[in-house]
């Protein structure tokens, strides 16, 4: 059976067939609070994924970047007074113990922000001279009337783009753009904040661009799949696909794969919003395979409430399967599950009717990533 996903930019569910080494970049933390459970279901999704590569034989090389540098932590470093470096570090190091606890895989590379301030400045070049860009207030920006394909990953309308672009960041409002929707590849820097030299003038890269001029340096042109969090579609990931696709004249990205939202109490879990659930306080007091398990038992592409009920069925299940013992009951079926659009809670279920029948179920558990 080929492996199927869905791909948010084509709407549908296709086969997705890369060559033997799968080139993935999904978008990392800012690092400037705790890992929280979206960030850990968002990891885990493309971790599983990964895995079940592996069994088919690729070989992974996922990126996932550092965005040490940009509005957020930058605010942040300023309302605690603090480096905005040093606050990323101590960020960085939580967030790497707490994903070790759930045993994510290593990422190839995790690139920083701030190690791309050459590459992010050629890129600029590259789509100036493309003419998909354009200076004004002392800014770089990316014209999107210049890009016909501008909308070919999100699908959204010009009133939805704008609606979204206001609530993620996009300063819409800008007296500087030509079009409210253009977006920033390099901006002049506060006072107290970090600036680099260039010949657009002393300042700092816009969001989008450092992704792609990360992508790009550590993976090539073309990456097989990319993804993050739903919230990512627009107008992060949009934005990414056209200036990219704008410096090099190449298809950006294969396959599009995002994962759903995790709520609590009917909101997204956000840090804008303060309704956080962190997994350092989970793991103080939950085993970290009833916490992946717990993470997992939702389809990726769902939005879906937490609830600490579910680490008690979690628990259990968790229990049962280690009675089972070892052996490799419902691994084909488990293995088909996930190459139906990564369909975990179809694993899970197989792995139960395996159990319930007295096999032992310890390599399809490994599929998931759980030790038993």
């Amino acid at each position: 059976m080929t492996m199927r996903l869905y791909d948010t930019a084509r709407r549908a569910v296709v086969p997705f067939t890369p060559g033997p080494v799968v080139t993935m970049y999904t978008c990392g933390i800012t690092p400037y609070d705790a890992a929280h459970l979206g960030h850990a279901a968002t990891y885990l999704a493309y971790d599983i994924l990964q895995r079940r590569l592996r069994d088919l034989g690729h070989t992974t090389r996922c990126v996932r970047n550092i965005t040490d540098v940009d509005d957020d932590i930058l605010r942040k470093a300023r309302s605690l007074g603090v480096h905005y470096l040093d606050l990323a570090a101590e960020q960085i190091g939580r967030f790497d113990e707490h994903m070790r606890a759930l045993k994510l895989l290593p990422a190839s590379a995790e690139p920083r922000a701030t190690s791309a301030i050459a590459d992010i400045l050629s890129f600029v070049g590259k789509v100036l001279d493309a003419g998909h860009a354009y200076r004004s207030g002392g800014s770089v920006y990316f014209d999107v009337s210049a890009f016909p394909r501008f909308g070919q990953v999100s699908h959204l309308t010009r009133d939805e783009m704008l609606a979204l672009a206001a609530e993620r960041g996009g300063n819409v409002d800008d007296p500087n753009k030509d079009d409210p929707l253009d977006f920033v590849l390099w901006q002049p820097s506060l006072p107290d904040e970090p600036a680099w030299s260039s010949r657009y003038g002393d300042g700092r890269p816009g969001w989008h661009i450092e992704c792609s001029a990360l992508a790009i340096r550590e993976l090539g042109t073309t990456i097989d799949l990319h993804g993050g969090g739903e919230d990512l579609i627009f107008p992060h990931h949009e934005c990414e696909a056209a200036q990219s696709e704008a410096a090099t004249g190449a298809r950006f990205v294969r396959h599009w794969m995002h994962v759903g939202m995790v709520r609590l109490d009917g909101e997204k879990m956000s840090k804008s919003l303060g309704n956080l659930v962190f997994v350092g306080d989970l793991l103080k007091e939950h085993e970290p395979d009833a916490i992946r398990l717990a993470l997992v038992s939702q389809h990726y592409r769902s939005s879906w409430d937490w609830d600490e009920r579910l680490l008690v069925d979690a628990a259990r299940r968790l229990a049962a399967w280690r009675r089972a013992g070892h052996g490799h009951g419902a691994l084909d079926a488990v293995r088909d599950r996930l190459d139906d659009d990564l369909d975990v809670p179809g694993a899970i279920a197989a792995i139960d009717d395996a159990v319930a029948r007295g096999d032992g179920v310890s390599d399809a558990a490994g599929l998931l990533g759980i030790e038993l």
